[in-house]
């Protein structure tokens, strides 16, 4: 029997953010949407889901004038995107 893949990184969005911010120490909202081809309401919503579930920090802030939002994994995030990945590769070697 096969541990369950984490409904919240299952989401294609949501683990693109989330591969994103491995590979950063933060990153803004523009660069994130520029990444992912997201909508911003659609980029803002799997956000929150992330940062609600632990995995992500949000920071908001105000650059000059102009609003910006920034992004880091956190270690629990790191964790669970490894969980992930490791369940994954369990499934892949059911073809093996």
């Amino acid at each position: 029997m096969f541990k369950p893949l984490d409904p919240l990184l299952h989401s294609e969005l949501r683990l693109a953010v989330m591969s994103l911010l491995l590979n950063v120490e933060q990153a803004d909202f523009s660069y994130l949407k520029e990444q992912t081809g997201a909508t911003a309401g659609n980029l803002s919503v799997q956000i929150d889901k992330l940062s609600q579930a632990g995995y992500i920090e949000v920071e908001k802030r105000f650059e000059g004038k102009r609003p910006q939002t920034l992004c880091r994994i956190t270690q629990q995030g790191v964790k669970a995107f490894e969980d992930y990945v490791d369940t994954l590769k369990t499934y892949l070697q059911l073809g093996q």
